[in-house]
């Protein structure tokens, strides 16, 4: 199986220069006392600004006015932002010179968008492993669940399987790029390769895949991309559609307002075509802008950021192995390729209380729960031998350091050979602290 992604080469450790991220320095506070250096162990949910992103919106912000039509000089201005973005965008995914870019909110938009513009009677084909974004919002009798595969191989089978039993009509095979659970790649191009052969167009799932590696919708024969702007170090949102024009064109707009119309009168409306059509509204310039520059500057730095991560990946599983009685989520194997997530439960442990304490007493954010992907990591579970109902997720990114992995590994080991320092009770559901002592930050009510 060839990778999901281009191959990128790496460079040691010590060669590493990565885009720094606002918060480097940011410092919480200890139930123990004290304070530490905060260790963003999270960034599969959302990941920190970058400081070039940062840089680049403060710069547009004295700029900012309405985009399309405006007659002003700063309207011009933020119009050339806004409409520059999507040649960004379009080189960042490699997508293909006739190939839409609609700006949304997230990959959750940007899907059901997709969902809303097929055509009607379209088969919709997708594995019951995929986050809620990329599971729930195909509806109707053709929508087919593929069980979580074993391997790869045996994922492209079951997909060339259950397109062959698709009725004649459109059919729309969805993708995931990297899992947010275990950060396994998927073989998109095998998948891209058997949807093609049965009559099926593709949309891939990139939400967790583009912040780590190249997307590239050429050469991985895809028809269709979404990605997010809070997972690609642009936290402003703004996220995007990418693909093929003519489903968009035909389809009703996403949503009715200004922007997606060409004329209004008493009885009649006209749409217009293009992108346009499915972002009506005033659009965020802001979030655009910022997601942009974000994809410019990773596409940039493709190899010290895959160096960086899988130097660090390395590091943090050989860590994990020393934790007695950790038990790590796979798909398809520990020796998989993955990006920069791990996920895991720990024999005697309540993942909810370890998360609470990894932050309350060692300054370090982590997710517990589903991941919003609760088919798949219920399954994951069963799978490991885990009798938990929730795991722990590690995910890394460019703001994380040995040092954060170090600590990480060294607060599990005590937090399981000794037991949380402080008292903890379960609050609507989560573990918090008992008498949290830690203050608040100042702008806060």
């Amino acid at each position: 199986m060839t990778s999901a992604v281009v191959n990128i080469p790496t460079q040691s450790t010590s060669d590493h220069r990565v885009p720094a991220v606002a918060g480097n320095a940011l410092r919480v506070p200890l139930v123990t006392g004290g304070s530490i250096g905060y260790a963003n162990l999270d960034h599969g949910a959302s990941a920190p600004c970058l400081e070039s992103v940062r840089t680049a919106v403060d710069q547009l912000l004295p700029w900012y006015a309405s985009v399309h039509r405006g007659a002003g000089f700063a309207s011009q201005v933020c119009t050339r932002v806004y409409e520059g973005a999507r040649d960004v965008l379009r080189e960042f995914v490699g997508a293909r010179r006739t190939d839409s870019v609609i700006f949304t909110r997230n990959t959750t938009d940007a899907l059901n968008l997709l969902a809303k513009a097929l055509p009607r009677g379209t088969s919709v084909v997708v594995f019951d492993t995929e986050h809620h974004a990329a599971l729930l919002p195909w509806g109707g009798p053709r929508v087919r669940r593929i069980e979580a595969p074993e391997t790869p191989a045996e994922a492209v089978a079951a997909l060339d399987a259950a397109l062959a039993e698709c009725p004649e009509g459109p059919r729309l095979a969805v993708i995931t790029g990297a899992s947010n659970v275990t950060g396994e790649l998927w073989p998109v191009a095998e998948l891209a390769r058997i949807a093609r052969r049965r009559g099926a167009r593709t949309v891939l799932d990139a939400a967790q895949l583009a912040p780590h590696r190249p997307v590239r919708i050429t050469e991985l024969d895809v028809d269709y991309v979404a990605i997010s702007g809070h997972k690609l170090y642009a936290p402003f949102g703004a996220g995007a559609l990418i693909g093929r024009a003519d489903w968009l064109n035909a389809a009703e707009p996403y949503l009715a307002g200004g922007g997606a119309t060409r004329q209004v009168h008493e009885r009649a409306v006209s749409w217009t075509s293009g992108a346009e059509r499915h972002e009506a509204g005033s659009p965020n310039t802001v979030g655009v802008h910022a997601l942009a520059k974000a994809c410019a500057e990773l596409s940039a730095n493709w190899a010290d950021v895959v160096g960086h991560e899988e130097a660090l990946l390395r590091r943090l599983r050989a860590g994990l192995r020393g934790v007695p009685g950790l038990r790590e989520l796979s798909l398809f194997g520990a020796d998989h390729e993955r990006v920069g997530v791990v996920s895991f439960t720990v024999d005697g442990q309540d993942p909810g209380l370890l998360a609470a304490a990894l932050s309350a007493e060692h300054g370090i954010g982590v997710r517990d729960g589903l991941f919003c992907a609760h088919l798949a990591t219920r399954r994951l579970l069963s799978r490991a031998g885990s009798d938990a109902d929730r795991a722990v997720r590690i995910s890394i990114g460019l703001g994380t350091t040995t040092e954060h992995v170090d600590r990480l590994v060294h607060a599990l080991r005590k937090l399981v050979a000794e037991g949380p320092a402080w008292r903890y009770a379960q609050v609507d559901g989560r573990w918090a602290p008992v008498d949290d002592p830690r203050p608040l930050p100042d702008f806060l009510p």
